[in-house]
């Protein structure tokens, strides 16, 4: 701010009713803005000089000011033409939260005093991985050609794991930027969400971000996508989202060509359901679009797959912190709170209808959140067992993807069996419930769900290999396979493949798609992937190569359960399913690392791995003796042998009644190995 010296001819400033004297008291301390405060009428009566101080900004306001001061006025009302509804689609750290950083900023949704890096990223988590985790939603004014337009940004996860969730945030969108780094390229997530946006018929805009970077090579890029995708990069925006480059572009382009949403308020209200969370306040917050008719504060709303109603208490738009409105209509996004005590009852995909004039149909492609990976989750402490039940049902309450059963363990004690839709989901989770709730948690092997067919024609699924059925009740085990997609350079093919065959891979195709990046496809079971496979796809294509991978199935497979026994006692912790060609590799692993764990007892301790009642593999814990032999300097040999013979006896007695206790070390050790070697 500058302050600026004015010299005003006072005789120009005085109003009818005002005298000479209160004129000179009244402004020699005035102070106004550069836009001053003169309304009244005034006429000239003296020709007196007084200095006056006004404060200013220094130049000229600039587009991003106009911007800013537009988008103080969100709540506005729009036509229904000049909505637009769009999401950010990118691969993990291509710059997708840093451009809607910018998106906030440019059109004065987020004031500058109050922005800060990862704006829509709420959980320390998510800064500190730099991955969204949670999607948010975001609602802009944007005036364009002196006309408002409002824009409703739905951020999106990126993982993998949480594509359902990104999938229903496509449908409630009519447009889509796809962010591809320009030094980096094309990744196998990208390619997944643009898929994923193709089929619910989006708009699609591609921005190349980073282009500030030395390493950026937007012309080689452009080309990759064209070969890769198929899309035309004859109009892409070339951007930097972290100097603020070509933002203004991306607005202009999100207001020229994403399509407005239909006009259906006249119909019965469809809304679309893309997100939910707790308030421990208010209940459950859902975040919804409206695709069809209208919702007002009060409305008795019906949720159709889960079949509940419940009052409107509160609806309003997030922009990006919750505003309340009285009414939204068709293509609006918004939130609505209505004393909903539980997720479940909100599910994302689910259709929200009037309960009095209920929609025909519900909105296609809902579907419920199923568990793919399984492990058990047990506190150090046997005293922390109700504050780990209490965290995890107040996790749940967030995320209804999240599945837990009680489970106990003759090594661990009591914990829980807990279900995730994926390795990444599985990692978040356990590190919530240590920072957030303090709890110091031993966690098993991932597995997966096996689907057993018995010989009495039931079909069970299995997740825990102590609860398999015998093996002359069942005819044959299943197991999931996924079809996954590594993207390479050419130079790391070999290892790549040579990586997917290890873990009984099944070839698919594999394909340039340029000169020096290839595509291999593969199919193979989903429990090799759980463990230590990305890892090792990283490594080994030293950090350039990216992967994705669909759920394609179950398929019959030679599956068999490995036991391990510690002085004939079988110790079901440590039972794992693994494949028959495996079994040998991973029993003698497992009973070296046991020998070495567990402390040398009394008495001779065996360590087997078992298929069944047949022995695979074995070590032996030799026993601590006492020297008996110590005390004869002499004489002759069947006094020794005498000697010997009572101890041995004392030993085979000890060995009947003995009980080896397992460290809690060893279980740590071993489920740490057991996680590199499945």
């Amino acid at each position: 701010m500058a302050t600026i010296l004015l010299s005003l001819n006072t005789h120009a400033l005085l109003p009818l009713h005002t005298s000479t004297r209160t004129t000179k008291t009244t402004l020699k301390s005035l102070r106004f803005s550069h836009n001053p405060p003169f309304s009244s009428p005034f006429y000239c009566k003296h020709d007196t000089r007084l200095h006056l101080r006004c404060q200013t900004t220094t130049g000229t306001p600039s587009i991003a000011d106009f911007a800013s001061s537009a988008g103080q006025d969100r709540l506005r009302k729009v036509p229904i033409k000049n909505i637009r509804n769009f999401s950010i689609i990118a691969h993990i750290d291509h710059g997708k939260s840093t451009l809607a950083d910018k998106l906030l900023q440019m059109t004065g949704t987020v004031q500058k005093r109050d922005m800060k890096e990862q704006f829509l990223d709420n959980m320390d988590l998510e800064r500190e991985r730099g991955i969204t985790i949670k999607l948010q939603a975001a609602r802009m004014r944007y005036v364009y050609e002196n006309e408002g337009y409002c824009l409703n940004l739905i951020d999106t996860p990126g993982h993998v794991d949480f594509s359902y969730e990104v999938s229903r945030s496509l449908a409630a969108c009519e447009g889509a930027l796809l962010v591809v780094d320009a030094s980096q390229g094309v990744e196998a997530q990208t390619l997944a969400n643009v898929y994923l946006a193709l089929e619910n018929n989006l708009e699609i805009i591609l921005v190349l971000n980073k282009i500030d970077l030395p390493g950026a090579e937007p012309d080689r890029v452009c080309t990759e996508i064209e070969e890769v995708i198929g899309l035309d990069c004859s109009n892409a925006i070339h951007c930097s989202a972290k100097e603020g480059i070509g933002i203004t572009e991306i607005l202009n382009a999100i207001v020229e060509r994403v399509p407005p949403p239909l006009d259906t308020a006249a119909m019965p209200l469809r809304a679309l359901i893309f997100d939910s969370y707790y308030d421990p306040y208010r209940g459950v917050i859902v975040y919804f679009r409206v695709i069809d008719g209208t919702i007002k504060k009060g409305d008795r709303i019906y949720f159709m797959a889960s079949g509940k109603d419940y009052y409107a208490d509160e609806i309003g738009v997030l922009s990006p912190n919750q505003m309340q409105v009285e009414e939204l209509y068709a293509g609006e996004v918004g939130y609505i709170s209505a004393s909903i005590r539980s997720v479940a009852d909100a599910r994302v995909g689910d259709t929200i209808t009037h309960y009095s004039r209920k929609a025909e149909q519900s909105l296609p492609g809902y579907e419920e959140a199923t568990p793919m990976v399984f492990c058990g989750l047990f506190p150090v402490d046997a005293d922390q067992f109700s504050e780990l039940r209490d965290a995890l049902e107040k996790l749940q309450l967030n995320d209804a993807a999240l599945k837990f059963e009680p489970e106990s363990s003759s090594a661990m004690g009591f914990g829980f069996r807990c279900g995730f839709l994926g390795l990444l989901h599985m990692e978040i989770v356990q590190e919530r419930l240590e920072r957030e709730y303090n709890l110091s948690l031993i966690t098993t092997a991932p597995s997966v769900v096996y689907r057993v067919n018995c010989v009495d024609d039931d079909i069970v699924e299995c997740s825990n290999p102590s609860l398999l059925p015998e093996p002359g009740k069942r005819r044959s085990i299943e197991e999931p396979f996924v079809k996954i997609e590594m993207l390479t350079p050419k130079d790391y093919i070999g290892t790549l493949m040579e990586l997917a065959q290890e873990r009984r891979g099944e070839f698919k195709e594999m394909k340039y798609i340029t000169e020096i990046r290839a595509s291999i496809t593969y199919e193979l079971p989903l429990a090799e992937m759980v463990g230590d496979f990305f890892d090792q796809l990283k490594s080994r294509s030293k950090g350039y190569a990216s992967m994705e991978y669909t759920f394609v199935g179950y398929k019959e497979s030679d599956l068999i359960r490995l036991d391990i026994q510690i002085n004939g006692e079988p110790v079901e912790p440590l039972a794992t399913i693994v494949h028959k060609d495996k079994a040998y590799s991973i029993g003698r692993a497992l009973t070296q690392k046991l020998k070495e764990l567990i402390p040398r007892q009394m008495f001779k301790v065996p360590i087997q791995a078992c298929i069944g009642a047949k022995v695979i593999a074995s070590e032996a814990l030799s026993a601590i003796r006492k020297d008996v032999l110590a005390k004869c300097y002499g004489g002759d040999i069947s006094r020794k042998k005498k000697l010997l013979k009572k101890q041995a006896e004392g030993k085979k007695r000890m060995k009947a009644i003995g009980k080896v206790d397992v460290p809690q070390e060893a279980f740590m050790a071993v489920l740490k190995l057991e996680k590199e070697v499945l």
